[in-house]
């Protein structure tokens, strides 16, 4: 979507969002099974990966001189920036601590209910309403995702089933309502984190933007990791290792690289590929000697899905992609 006031002016491959969306999915692939080798607590993972993806950012910055594009945003457009940091650590802190009370089957349904989120809120926020074509994209990799999900859950769509309409009082009363209440946050945080990113792409580049987002969201983990007595520090090497490159891989890579796409592609387009991580990091874990998991077939037949939905849902934007 061309603007008058975007400082990119130059006209961009109509293949070069896909390109840079496949790459981003790399990265973001590799952030569950480094989780994974971690023996860090969630909040601790996600403020020690923002502040180091912040340093290399705040290098950018200054190299490049593009924080000068920070003037181009009204106050209420900067609040929006931190907005979405915050949504953003909010994201990365409620879905994880939903798995500590609903079931794995409520948490991957209620969660990967973004895309559908966004999808609605585009149409009437941004004015991008999804075609009839593309609507069916994103339900088939929805569902896609929900396969892949719940491939390992005892009691498959039975066990979903049961976990979104029984679950509560099979968990212990509130425990697992609220839960499924986290999880759901997580959702919500992360579609207007995407849509939020989708308007203010449009106005300045993607290192000034990410700076302000990725800056209040290393705050904001902050915040929480000190309020709740996490310790930040000490760090052994092996952990800084592994904070290492959860900020090159899924924060720089990954998050980056979406955020780019946002400048060029609608966000319910953008926020597909996150539904393609499960894939990826199955993958990932499969072929890394620390974890050594093979796919099932679940994964495999799920994985298809998510990828033909994508490829629906970005098959008209992909036509007319500008700077």
């Amino acid at each position: 979507m061309p603007t008058s006031s975007s400082p990119r002016g130059s006209v961009v491959s109509r293949r070069s969002p896909v390109l840079v969306l496949a790459a981003s999915l790399i990265g973001i692939s590799f952030a569950a099974p480094l989780i994974r080798l971690s023996t860090s607590t969630a909040i601790v993972i996600a403020t020690w990966r923002l502040g180091l993806s912040m340093l290399i950012v705040a290098a950018v910055l200054l190299v490049t001189g593009s924080w000068r594009e920070w003037r181009l945003l009204s106050r209420r457009e900067l609040l929006l920036a931190a907005g979405a940091g915050v949504l953003l650590a909010l994201h990365f802190w409620s879905w994880n601590a939903s798995l500590r009370y609903t079931s794995v089957a409520a948490s991957v349904a209620l969660v990967n209910l973004q895309p559908v989120l966004i999808a609605s809120v585009s149409a009437l926020w941004l004015h991008e309403s999804p075609s009839g074509r593309q609507w069916v994209g994103v339900v088939i990799a929805v569902v896609g995702a929900l396969v892949v999900g719940l491939a390992d859950v005892p009691g498959g769509m039975p066990g979903l089933v049961t976990a979104l309409a029984g679950g509560a009082t099979a968990e212990g009363g509130g425990r697992a309502l609220f839960g499924d209440l986290l999880a759901l946050v997580g959702a919500v945080t992360a579609a207007l984190y995407y849509l939020i990113g989708r308007q203010l792409r449009q106005r300045i580049g993607v290192w000034p933007y990410v700076s302000l987002a990725y800056g209040a969201a290393f705050v904001t983990c902050l915040a929480i990791a000190l309020t709740s007595g996490e310790a930040l520090l000490p760090q052994s090497s092996r952990e800084l290792s592994i904070f290492a490159g959860l900020a090159i891989g899924p924060m720089l890579l990954g998050h980056t690289g979406m955020n780019w796409a946002l400048g060029h592609l609608p966000a319910f387009v953008v926020n597909l590929t996150t539904l393609g991580e499960p894939i990826g990091a199955t993958i990932l874990a499969a072929l890394l000697p620390g974890i050594a998991e093979v796919p099932g077939v679940g994964t495999l037949v799920g994985g298809g899905l998510v990828l033909a939905g994508v490829l629906l849902a970005s098959r008209r934007t992909r036509k007319s992609v500008k700077s």
